[in-house]
């Protein structure tokens, strides 16, 4: 098996159908000390609600912004903005969303 390079990576599921949410798109940019905010990349779910790169290039320490775009997934939330700091990147980060109509979680996964 290959060696993957460090990246960002995700999972949603819809826990209150107990299915991963396929097609949602995530909308991902780096926010720097005073606040402004750069693009890195807009990526989509699989069928299997995961995507395995949000970053499409080699990690960089710093904090970045997942923004799910819940829209029609959610009857309460249109979207969900996740702030997380990257300071190790010779590790990756797998952050997971677990979806319902009026709730959310999520966390630093394996």
């Amino acid at each position: 098996m290959a060696n993957r390079l460090p990246t960002i990576s995700s999972h949603v599921l819809d826990t209150a159908r107990g299915e991963p949410v396929a097609r949602l798109s995530i909308a991902v940019s780096r926010v720097e000390r005073d606040g402004t905010e750069t693009a890195v990349a807009t990526v989509m779910t699989d069928a299997d609600g995961r995507i395995a790169d949000l970053l499409g290039r080699p990690l960089e320490a710093g904090t970045y912004r997942l923004r799910f775009l819940t829209g029609e997934r959610s009857t309460f939330f249109a979207a969900v903005a996740v702030d997380i700091v990257v300071d190790d990147v010779e590790r990756g980060y797998h952050v997971p969303l677990l979806l319902s109509p009026y709730g959310l979680s999520t966390y630093l996964g394996s």
